[in-house]
Parts: C-alpha cells; structure tokens; sequence
C-alpha cells in the first residue's frame, strides 16, 4: 500500500467546538444542528461528512466517464447524510442523488454502480451504514 495523502483534523470541543487541519485550510466552528438542541449557527460533521462523500463519489463518475469516453459535463451528486437512533445508538445513513444529464439514463445507472464500487467513501461505508444512491 502507498498513501497517496493523509489529511490531519483536529477537533476540540467535540459537536459544540472547533475543528482545524494542519495546515489551516479548513479551521471553522461546528455547532449542533437545531433539531438536536443547537442554533444552527455553524457548520456539523454530517454537513462535512456529506461534503466530502459527494466530492469524492462525483470524482469517481468523472473518473470512471472519462475513462468510458462519456460526456460527465454538468454532473453533480447532492449528498443527505442523516443521524438517526437506532436500539439507542447513533448511526449514520446517506443517500446521494447523482445528475448525469449528458449520459443515457441506462448507461448513467450502470456508471453509478460502478463508481460506487470503486469510490473509497462507498467502500468505507459498505457494510457500516445504509446508502442509497438515485439517479436524479
């Protein structure tokens, strides 16, 4: 295995506290969101969670539809993470829309399975919460 990159985050304060990287692009306050007794006022980890993993699976799209020699120009993929209770614990759950506007709705589906397969936030996921991916 080589590591391509690490990214180093440091949370202090947990939900109600601040967040920083080493090397100061992200530094931003997070705060609860409002419907767990929070004001809103900042951003959570399931906003940056699902920033993230709709980056990154949109990269493996462009990636995957370039190598396929389709047109990804216009895609995007809207991320909802949610938290919810389950038995008494917190767990996550995602479901991404994806817009392939350029690419035949049949050829689109097939691109979106494999990318899914091949996105590392889909493969560190797999097993661990329940994603749902639509084509939009």
């Amino acid at each position: 295995m080589s590591k391509v990159y690490e990214a180093v985050v440091t949370s202090q304060g947990g939900r109600e506290g601040h967040v920083k990287s080493s090397d100061g692009i992200l530094d931003i306050r997070v705060s609860l969101p409002k419907s767990m007794g929070g004001n809103d006022q900042h951003t959570n980890p399931e906003q940056l969670f699902a920033a993230g993993y709709a980056a990154c699976y949109e990269n493996a799209l462009i990636y995957l539809g370039r190598a396929k020699k389709l047109d990804t120009t216009g895609s995007q993929v809207t991320a909802k993470v949610g938290l919810v209770m389950t038995n008494g614990e917190a767990d996550l759950t995602a479901h991404l829309f994806v817009t392939l506007p350029n690419v035949e709705k049949f050829v689109a589906q097939k691109l979106i399975d494999e990318a899914h397969k091949t996105c590392p936030y889909s493969k560190a996921t797999k097993g661990n919460i329940e994603v749902k991916i639509d084509l939009a």
